[in-house]
């Protein structure tokens, strides 16, 4: 996919991860329409960007991915203002083992919803021009993060709903594929939420282990990351992948073809 001219929304997009695909959709020629709570942030970051690419490249919009009404209301003003959509990133996400119905309602409904939006406006069966959906997991969903059992839930869901949405959008075509991004830990304030017992709650007993985990694994930079998103945005061969990015490179991962082909130990019943 060339970029030049297109238009991408990234949810989560005013700080962390998701400024960084901002800045690397802007960097490769597209609008961008930034989503976050943050609406401090959000108009700091619209006034840098406008200054470094223009003021016609970004906009802000305050709005909160568990509402419906805030959300669906953003996706019709961006179409109001740049006339279509063609990438969307699902990116805002938390850390909350102690309010785990708010983690669960952003990171997997504000994928879920964010998704179904995106379709709504982008599939060609319905006089949309298709695109890319990029949904961002983590390593977690790929297996389980001990100290964040709902953040590894949560993640897990992303991936699973990914995939199946992927079969669908080829099924019915929709001309949109969607893919899953898989970063390990990233340089933003969710890493330093392992310690935080607002947060991390009644397993914040176990920080020594997410510590062990972290040096293990290392640390990466938001822009090493915003690389390999941008090979599932701009490879029109990928749908229903998943890339693995970790501070040595990125792979994407190998998932059997069918539920029977998974690896397993047979049990005589």
């Amino acid at each position: 996919m060339d970029l030049e001219d297109k238009v991408a929304l990234v949810t989560g997009g005013a700080q962390g991860l998701g400024r960084s695909f901002v800045e690397i959709l802007l960097k490769n020629g597209a609008k961008v329409a930034i989503i976050d709570v943050n609406e401090s942030l959000g108009n700091e970051l619209k006034v840098t960007l406008n200054q470094e690419y223009g003021p016609d490249r970004t906009e802000f919009y305050t709005a909160d991915v568990t509402s419906e009404e805030q959300f669906k209301g953003v996706f019709q003003k961006v179409v109001e203002k740049y006339g279509q959509i063609d990438i969307v990133c699902n990116n805002a996400g938390i850390i909350n083992e102690n309010d785990w119905e708010k983690a669960i309602a952003i990171n997997l409904g504000g994928v879920v919803r964010g998704t179904y939006l995106a379709l709504d406006h982008m599939k060609k069966d319905k006089g949309g021009k298709g695109g890319v959906i990029v949904n961002v997991a983590s390593l977690a969903g790929l297996g389980p993060l001990f100290p964040t059992p709902v953040y590894t839930a949560t993640k897990h869901g992303v991936v699973g709903f990914t995939r199946a949405m992927a079969g669908v959008s080829t099924l019915a075509n929709h001309g949109v594929r969607i893919n899953i991004l898989c970063p390990g830990f990233v340089n933003t304030n969710l890493v330093t939420l392992f310690s935080s017992e607002e947060h991390v709650g009644r397993f914040l007993h176990l920080r020594n282990l997410s510590e062990k985990i972290l040096e293990q694994y290392g640390v990466m930079e938001t822009d090493h990351v915003a690389k390999a998103f941008l090979v599932l945005v701009k490879d029109e061969t990928k749908n229903g992948e998943a890339l693995m990015v970790h501070v040595d490179g990125a792979a994407f991962y190998s998932f059997p073809k069918q539920v029977k082909d998974f690896p397993s130990t047979k049990v005589n019943l």
